[in-house]
């Protein structure tokens, strides 16, 4: 998918991120998942501690849930002119993080990412005989294009698309909260000047205002 089309989600990931579906897949694990059952950080996180992952709550990820979605970061966010593929800035490190977090929006999410991670690999067997992550390019932007857009993904692809329209999110929160996510999009955060130049004519002529502080 081209890179422009997803700097386009990037505007939405912040309202995205508030859109858990626990009734895509059920919320309960499945056989060998392990159960969370950490307090997460509580009222007084210590925030100048660096915590390492699984300091705080063990990763749900599968190794195979997570070649998987490692895959499926790539052919979103793949490598290109404009920044580094999303498995290159670790993306699926936060992905696993915010599904083994022990809070409902993310417990939510545990519940659509995982299943819909075996499904992903389920799926690709039955395509072409091999895991989602041994599938060539072509052959994974083939099952991608079939869940993309709920909208158009058929009756018996609906809870898959769902699936991939909230993995897409968090892995799109986690690229562009990233130095190399920020220069794709042009992100150059606070600056310094020195003196204070107003807000350029065409916003200004656009709102239909005048600017009147020298």
């Amino acid at each position: 998918m081209p890179r422009r089309t997803v700097i386009k989600w990037f505007v939405a990931v912040a309202a995205s991120l508030k859109l858990g579906d626990a009734q895509v897949f059920g919320a309960e694990p499945g056989p060998g998942e392990p159960v969370i059952t950490a307090n997460g950080y509580g009222k007084d996180p210590l925030l100048n501690h660096t915590h390492n992952p699984g300091d705080l709550w063990p990763l749900t990820l599968s190794p195979t849930q997570r070649a998987a979605a490692i895959a499926l970061a790539d052919v979103i966010l793949p490598a290109d002119n404009l920044g580094p593929a999303a498995s290159q800035l670790r993306c699926v490190d936060f992905v696993d993080e915010w599904v083994s977090a022990p809070y409902p929006a993310q417990l939510r999410d545990r519940g659509i990412v995982l299943p819909g991670l075996d499904w992903l690999d389920a799926e690709s067997g039955r395509r072409f005989a091999n895991v989602f992550a041994g599938l060539t390019l072509s052959q994974q932007q083939a099952i991608c294009d079939d869940i993309c857009f709920q909208a158009r993904a058929a009756d018996e692809l609906q809870a898959a698309a769902r699936f991939f329209s909230r993995f897409r999110s968090l892995a799109a929160a986690a690229y562009y909260a990233t130095p190399e996510g920020w220069d794709a999009i042009g992100y150059v955060g606070n600056q310094p000047s020195l003196t204070y130049d107003g807000p350029p004519e065409a916003v200004l002529a656009h709102l239909g205002v005048e600017q009147t502080v020298a």
